[in-house]
């Protein structure tokens, strides 16, 4: 095995070359993920680059929605030597400046992308997220995130959108560690005796003077295996806001949220509410290669130099049932004591979830 470049710098952190990482688990992987929007709800870009060592592979995505259609366009190609360059196919992200300003490229006919990312208060690292599948480590990442906002230019089939920074925000993350990536394992004693459910909330808002990072994992019985709450000030003061407390009404028929209120406490002991309008969503595991996406997962082998286009209408009996059961990303209109901010609630519950009243994989809001 040769060197990559990048094993010429002083960041190596195991008696291994850069091409190797620590853990031999198949699952580890390190990428990017970004979303945007107008506060409208009425168009939402989701984006993300990762690179999976151990699979061999290196792929992106973007993905737009507008009204009831997604349109996703996606890379994949092998990973061998590993460098500073971020990029695959048409798609590539240069960092400008790190943890402040990056700018997303992305050259599709059907969906091209030139933005820039600027963040508006510093990045935070987020608690450690592990998840157990029965006695196995099916997640176990680091992650650092950000609020801030997007300049450039959109086009969609043909159609230009102006990305103008002083309405279009968004959110962006750096993750790395395990998680299910690639081809699906054989579900073995899993597929007789399930995990049950899961739910979570993440909930990155940006108001004028702060920002809010808010996380909660849960299993079927809502016994909480992740908690993060932070209120970020511009100049990088983290103030920890204690075990958030969700008041969530679903629509009818369905798990989507139609209104949520979350509860925490201040370091002073004072409480601080948030309510939250969901708008305009996109669905995560409809093209982005999120959860149960069939068609395409992150780090999935598709061969040297694979791209692929496809538009979906969400109201499609192929697609539609899928969204209740996955991760869904809201446009968030925020209030919080008196102030407006915007963001993202994202949300899904798979399965059972006792506390959210669904008592089985079917059950749906009354």
């Amino acid at each position: 095995m040769n060197p990559d470049p990048l094993d010429e710098f002083p960041i190596h952190q195991a008696p291994l070359p850069m091409s190797r990482v620590a853990s031999s688990d198949r699952n580890f992987y390190d990428r990017y993920y970004f979303n945007g929007h107008d506060r409208t709800g009425d168009i939402f870009l989701v984006s993300g680059f990762g690179v999976y060592p151990n699979l061999g592979v290196r792929d992106a995505f973007v993905t737009l929605r507008r009204g009831n259609t997604q349109r996703s366009v996606r890379f994949s190609d092998a990973l061998d030597a590993r460098s500073m360059d971020i990029e695959v196919g048409g798609y590539r992200l240069e960092v400008i400046k790190p943890l402040q300003t990056l700018r997303l490229i992305c050259d599709h006919p059907d969906l091209s992308v030139d933005v820039v990312w600027e963040g508006a208060f510093p990045s935070i690292l987020e608690e450690g997220q592990v998840l157990m599948a029965g006695n196995r480590v099916s997640l176990d990442s680091s992650r650092f995130a950000q609020v801030g906002s997007w300049a450039g230019t959109i086009n969609i089939d043909g159609t230009d959108i102006s990305v103008d920074p002083s309405v279009w925000t968004g959110t962006r993350d750096r993750s790395w560690g395990i998680r299910p990536v690639g081809e699906r394992e054989p579900a073995g004693r899993l597929a007789d005796e399930p995990t049950g459910g899961f739910w979570w909330s993440y909930v990155p808002l940006r108001f004028d003077d702060f920002a809010l990072v808010i996380i909660a994992q849960e299993g079927p019985d809502g016994h909480r295996t992740l908690n993060h709450a932070t209120r970020v000030f511009p100049d990088g003061r983290i103030e920890q806001l204690g075990w958030p407390r969700f008041d969530i009404t679903y629509r009818s028929g369905t798990r989507l949220p139609e209104s949520i209120r979350i509860h925490m406490t201040t370091s002073t002991g004072d409480p601080l509410v948030v309510d939250i309008e969901p708008l305009g969503f996109i669905v995560l595991q409809i093209g982005s290669g999120y959860g149960s996406d069939p068609e395409w997962n992150h780090g999935q082998w598709k061969g040297r130099g694979w791209s692929s286009s496809t538009d979906y209408d969400l109201t499609d009996p192929v697609y539609a049932p899928r969204i209740p059961h996955g991760i869904v990303e809201h446009t968030a209109r925020a209030v919080c004591n008196g102030a407006e901010g915007w963001g993202m609630f994202e949300h899904g519950v798979a399965g059972r979830h006792d506390p959210s009243g669904f008592f089985t994989a079917q059950t749906m809001a009354p």
